[in-house]
């Protein structure tokens, strides 16, 4: 089990290593133990219920290819970065929408 810490290095490590936005806030989900299509619905229920200004870095064995295309759209932006035995990507919507 990871801890908060560990979970805050990740999530530094993933937004360091891609485009994502540096000053939002930050939800990692470790879905490298749960098998398909676990991490795939966990992550878009994760998107679903986070805010628009969050990002979300999902910890996953391998790159989330069939994740893709539902991201593209649903109009999220995200990049894949391989962290030693872990794939990190970070999902994010373009712009801060106004409620």
């Amino acid at each position: 089990m990871r801890t908060d810490t560990q979970q805050t290095d990740v999530a530094e490590r993933a937004v360091e290593r891609t485009d994502a936005p540096a000053d939002r806030p930050r939800e990692v989900l470790d879905v490298r133990e749960l098998g398909p299509p676990k991490p795939l619905t966990e992550t878009l229920e994760t998107l679903a219920d986070e805010s628009d200004d969050a990002v979300v870095v999902q910890v996953n064995d391998r790159a989330p290819q069939h994740l893709y295309p539902k991201l593209e759209d649903r109009g999220y932006e995200f990049e894949t970065v391989e962290d030693g035995e872990a794939v990190l990507t970070t999902i994010w919507t373009g712009e801060k929408r106004d409620e």
